[in-house]
Formats: C-alpha cells, structure tokens, sequence
C-alpha cells in the first residue's frame, strides 16, 4: 500500500523557535514545509538561504499570500501579542492553525482564539511537544493503568536560568508581548504535562516575584501550593532565577509507587523496592541556552497535527485542552495578587 502524501504547512514568524521548526519538518516524511512567511522578512529569507541544500522554500510577502495558498495547515511561532489577527486571517480561510504555546498572552485572549477556531470548525493544535516524550508517554501509560493507586503528593519544578540578555530583547518578559515572565514562558511546558499526567487543580495558593538577577516587567519566580480534583495535593516552584539552571521535574507519589520525570528520564520507585527507569536524558532549554532541546519532540507534535487534520481526529493537544493551563497560571496570578487561596475554573 503506498504511504500518504505528505501534508503540506507554512511556518509563520522567524524568532527564536522558528529553525526548531523548520529541522522538525524537513526531517519528517509527513510533513513538507512550503514557505515561511514573517513581519521581518530578513530573518525568514536567512533561514530559507540556511536550509537551501535541502528544500526550496518561499518566502510569503503576507499573511494574505499564506490564506490564499493551497497549503494544508500553518504552523505560527510568533510572539503572543501578533496572534489574533494572523490567526483570524487563516481561519477565514479554512486554514488549520498549529500554534507555538502560550495559546495568547492572557486566558481571556486564550478563550477568544478558541473560540474562533471552534466556531469556524477549524483544527487548533497547540505546541506542547513534553507530551511527545518517551519518558512522558510512559509515565501517562502507567496512570491511566490504575496500578499506582491513589495519587496523594505532586511535585513540579522548574529551576531554570536566562541571562538578563535573554530579557533585554524588546518585549521579552512584559505583558503587553508575552503576557507575562516565568509562568507562560517557562513554566507552561511542565505544568500542562503535569495536569495532562494528573488531572485538574482546582485551588491555588501563590506567591510570584522578580528578583535581584532581572530587569524586567514580569515575574521570574512563582511557586505556588496545589489541590487537584483528584484529592491530591502538590507544590509548584518555578524560576528563571536558578543559575546555572537544570531540567525540569514532574515527582508523582502513589500508594503504590513513586514516578519522577527529569531530563527526559521517567523513574519509577515501587514501594517493594523496585525501581525502573524509561528514556533517555536530553537537553530541555533550563540552562542559559533556551534553545538547548532537541527538534525530535516538536516533529512529534507537528506529525501528530497533521495526521489529525488528515484523519479528522482531534490532536493530542487542542487549543481547548490547553485552556486548562491557561487557567492554572490565570489563577496562580490572581492569587499572587490577592494573597488569597483562589479556585482553579473548570
């Protein structure tokens, strides 16, 4: 039986994440990547001139020129603040829109491209590639399971490092481009796999800060006190702040068994004195290199996307499940703010 044709996919920004992109596509026999189309078309056509020896890429002059083009699906890595519109424009035009996290900088602005893309019944796909891990499909496998028992304690943390270059990049860590520092940039990542591996919070209580090590508008610490829905309860420490900066940990403890996902590594502690260990280490970005990562788990998540929109299936992570850490940082945030334990919207 001959293979599918692969799915066709223009990338749209040309920041940080962007050759991510590009490596993942060009090495995958799913996907053929068309073009790159960015606001500052001087970055996209160097990367286009990059990967010559392996693909001829266009170089889009605008978003219209994306719409209007037979292409299957479109793959956006912008800065969260240019969001709205590009992918108002491709919806309008049938276009399927796999996005780079965080889904908007704020979870107003998260439900409002939900809801576009879902009254125009167009595919959304979000990029959160941790799920796409050997390590993380395991550890998802032996909850689903049932054999760990009851789940009674959760640990999340991200110690991470940037330099206060990282920040002095225009926008990087305010509101108004991001939505914010730590949380929706860093920290994103771990705590969607966490509630994809656990399950709801629904109560939160939260302190954030900027310490001595930034100049910036956001925060670049959080931690926070958990309660799932599950009965579980947790904590949550992030930072930007912990030089030289390390992977980041997911540590679930059951009646049965301990698992705890790091560097790429899922180990699992059984209560009789087993342990077993799944994957292999890799590098995540938590050091002073974001960029630090291998493009294998985005390829899984744009394969993954494009056999959706092929299949007609949802995609293993869809702008409405992503809602679901839009809404723990949005309450995370208030809590902070008020000082007060808040609830979690379901």
């Amino acid at each position: 039986m001959a293979a599918d044709p692969p799915v066709s996919a223009v990338l749209i920004g040309a920041g940080m994440v962007a050759r991510t992109h590009v490596a993942a596509c060009l090495d995958s026999e799913a996907v053929a990547l068309k073009g790159i189309f960015s606001r500052r078309a001087a970055p996209a056509q160097a990367i286009i001139d990059e990967v010559a020896d392996r693909a001829d890429l266009t170089l889009y002059p605008d978003i219209e020129a994306v719409a209007s083009d037979d292409v299957d699906f479109a793959i956006v890595v912008t800065p969260p603040n240019a969001r709205v519109a590009l992918i108002g424009a491709l919806v309008a035009a049938g276009k399927p829109v796999l996005l780079e996290k965080p889904v908007a900088r704020s979870l107003a602005e998260a439900e409002e491209v939900v809801e576009i893309c879902e009254t125009a019944e167009v595919p959304l796909g979000i990029v959160f590639q941790h799920q796409m891990r050997a390590a993380s499909v395991k550890a998802a496998d032996l909850v689903a399971g049932g054999g760990l028992g009851d789940l009674g304690l959760v640990e999340i943390t991200v110690p991470w490092w940037r330099d206060q270059a990282y920040y002095n990049e225009p926008g990087r860590g305010t509101y108004g481009r991001d939505g914010g520092g730590v949380l929706i940039s860093q920290a994103i990542h771990t705590l969607d796999l966490a509630l994809s591996l656990i399950g709801p919070v629904t109560e939160v209580q939260a302190m954030t800060a900027t310490t001595a090590f930034h100049e910036m508008e956001a925060e670049d610490f959080a931690t926070a006190s958990l309660r799932f829905e599950n009965g579980a309860v947790g904590s949550m420490v992030a930072s930007t702040a912990s030089f030289p900066g390390s992977a980041e940990t997911i540590a679930l403890h059951f009646e049965r068994a301990s698992l705890r996902l790091d560097s790429g590594v899922l180990t699992v502690s059984w209560r009789d004195g087993q342990v077993e260990t799944f994957g292999e280490t890799a590098g995540t970005g938590g050091r002073a290199d974001p960029m630090a990562f291998t493009h294998t788990w985005h390829q899984g998540i744009i394969e993954d996307f494009a056999e959706a929109i092929r299949t007609g299936r949802a995609p293993v992570a869809s702008g409405r499940d992503a809602l679901a850490v839009h809404r723990l940082i949005d309450a995370i945030e208030t809590s902070a703010r008020s000082g007060r334990i808040e609830e979690v919207r379901a």
